[in-house]
C-alpha cells in the first residue's frame, strides 16, 4: 500500500462516494490524508448513507459540510442529498458552491435555501456537465446561449420556475443532451394558457413525470427517448427529424398527441394510458423498424376499437418482443387473433389479465400459435388476497390449460409473475 501513488489513492476515496467513508478512510495515514486535500474528485452527503445525520441540526450539518468540503481541492462531483432538511442557510450554501465551481463537473442537490440561493447564477460559465436539483427555487434565467456551455444533464424536480426561464434555461446549454422534470411547479401569467414551449438541437433523451399544462410543444432535432409518466395534457407535440426511438408512456391523459416523424421508432411501451387508436395507430404506422412493443392497460378513447393481431403483424415485421394485456369487454377482446400473418420475428410474449377469465387461456393458446419462432412467454397475473371460489376455479383451469400447452411447445421457456 505504502507503494501506491497519491493520484491513486486519491481515487479509490473518490470511489467510495460517502463523504462519512472518505473521512474515515483518509485517517489511514499521511499519504491517505494528502490524497484526500488534493486528489479526491467524489464527494456525496446523502441522508441514507448515515443515520447520524437525522440526529444533526440544520445548523450542524451545515457546518459539518462546510468542514469537509473546504479540506479538499479540485471536487469534481458534489452530492448533497438531505430527506429531513428543508432548507439551508443561503450563506454555507453560496460558499460551498463558490469553492467548488471552477472545477465541479457534477452537482447534484435536493434542499431549498433561505433566503432563495440562485445556484444556476453561481455555476454558470463553468465545466458543470450534469445538474440535479431539486426543492429549489429558479427565477431571473438570462438569455445567454452560452451560460452553461458543457452542461449535458439537467435534472429539475420540485422546483419552481416559470415556462419562459425554463426555456430561456433550455437554450443556454447548447450541449445538453439528458433533460428531466419531476412535478416542476410552472409559474404562467394571469392572462395566459399553461404553455410551454421548449427547443433544443442537441437534446437526446427527455423524461416528464406529473406535469399538468393545456400545451407542450418541443421542437428537438436529435430526440431518441420520450418517456412521459403520471402527467395530464391537452396537448403534446415533437417537432422533430425522425430521430425518435424510444417511446414510454405511462398513467397520461393526452387529448392530442402528435410526434412528427416515427419512422425510426424501436421501442413503443404504452401502459394506463386512453388514446384513439386510430390516429395513434396512423402515427406510427410507418415504424417497420419496431422491435418492442407494449399495450398493457391501454383504454380505447371508443368503446368500439378493437386492435387486431393481423394489424401488428403487417406493420411491425421486425417485431422481437410483445407485451399485451387481456381486456375483454362485452364480449369483445382487444388484440384479436384475426388474420393468417405469423409474427414471425417474436422472441419474447408477455401477456397478462387484471381479471381472469376462462377465455385467456384459449387467448393465449391462440398467440403462441402466431409466434412460430418463440423462446419465452412470460404471463403475469393479479391474484386478490380474498379469492373467490370462482377465481380458484378459474386459475385452476388456466394452470392445467398451460400445462397442456407447454407439453406442446417444449421449446419455449415459461415464467409466471403474480401480484
Amino acid at each position: 500500500m505504502e507503494c501506491l501513488p497519491v493520484e491513486v489513492i486519491g481515487n479509490i476515496l473518490s470511489r467510495l462516494g460517502a463523504a462519512r467513508d472518505v473521512v474515515i478512510a483518509s485517517a489511514t495515514c499521511r499519504k491517505w490524508r494528502e490524497a484526500f486535500r488534493n486528489h479526491l474528485d467524489t464527494l456525496s452527503f446523502n441522508s441514507n448513507d448515515w443515520p447520524v445525520y437525522h440526529d444533526l441540526t440544520t445548523g450542524r450539518l451545515e457546518i459539518l459540510i462546510t468542514q469537509t468540503i473546504f479540506q479538499t481541492r479540485g471536487l469534481q462531483c458534489l452530492s448533497i442529498f438531505m430527506d429531513d432538511v428543508d432548507e439551508f442557510s443561503a450563506a454555507p450554501v453560496i460558499a460551498w458552491l463558490m469553492y467548488t465551481r471552477e472545477t465541479l463537473r457534477q452537482l447534484l442537490y435536493n434542499v431549498g435555501t433561505t433566503p432563495n440561493v440562485n445556484i444556476l447564477e453561481k455555476c454558470g460559465r463553468q465545466k458543470l456537465e450534469v445538474l440535479d436539483l431539486a426543492h429549489n427555487s429558479i427565477t431571473g434565467v438570462e438569455p445567454s446561449y452560452q451560460r452553461f456551455p458543457c452542461l449535458k444533464s439537467l435534472s429539475l424536480s420540485y422546483v419552481s420556475i416559470s415556462a419562459l426561464d425554463l426555456s430561456l434555461l433550455l437554450t443556454a446549454c447548447p450541449k445538453i443532451e439528458f433533460l428531466s422534470l419531476v412535478n416542476p411547479e410552472i409559474a404562467m401569467s394571469d392572462s395566459q394558457e399553461a404553455t410551454m414551449e421548449l427547443s433544443s438541437p442537441t437534446l437526446k433523451k427527455l423524461y416528464v413525470e406529473a406535469i399538468s399544462l393545456d400545451k407542450f410543444i418541443l421542437e428537438a432535432d436529435s430526440l431518441e427517448s420520450l418517456n412521459l409518466k403520471d402527467c395530464t395534457l391537452e396537448y403534446f407535440d415533437i417537432i422533430g427529424k425522425g430521430t425518435l426511438k424510444y417511446l414510454k408512456i405511462d398513467d397520461v391523459s393526452v387529448l392530442h398527441l402528435e410526434i412528427e416523424s416515427t419512422e425510426n421508432l424501436e421501442v413503443i411501451d404504452l401502459s394506463s394510458f386512453t388514446i384513439i387508436w386510430p390516429k395513434f395507430y396512423q402515427m406510427i404506422s410507418r415504424s417497420s423498424k419496431l422491435r418492442r412493443l407494449r399495450l398493457w392497460g391501454v383504454v380505447f378513447d371508443d368503446e368500439e376499437e378493437i386492435v387486431d393481431l393481423e394489424t401488428i403483424a403487417v406493420c411491425f415485421p421486425q417485431l422481437s418482443h410483445l407485451s399485451m394485456s387481456y381486456d375483454l369487454r362485452d364480449g369483445l377482446l382487444n388484440y384479436g387473433l384475426q388474420g393468417p400473418t405469423q409474427l414471425e420475428n417474436v422472441a419474447v410474449l408477455e401477456l397478462g389479465w387484471t381479471v381472469i377469465s376462462d377465455l385467456f387461456s384459449q387467448w393465449v393458446a391462440g398467440l403462441l400459435e402466431r409466434c412460430p419462432n418463440l423462446k419465452k412467454l412470460v404471463i403475469h397475473g393479479i391474484v386478490s388476497e380474498a379469492k373467490s371460489h370462482e377465481e380458484c376455479h378459474m386459475l385452476a383451469n388456466f394452470t392445467s390449460s398451460i400445462v397442456r400447452l407447454m407439453r406442446k411447445y417444449m421449446r419455449v421457456e415459461v415464467q409466471f409473475e403474480y401480484e
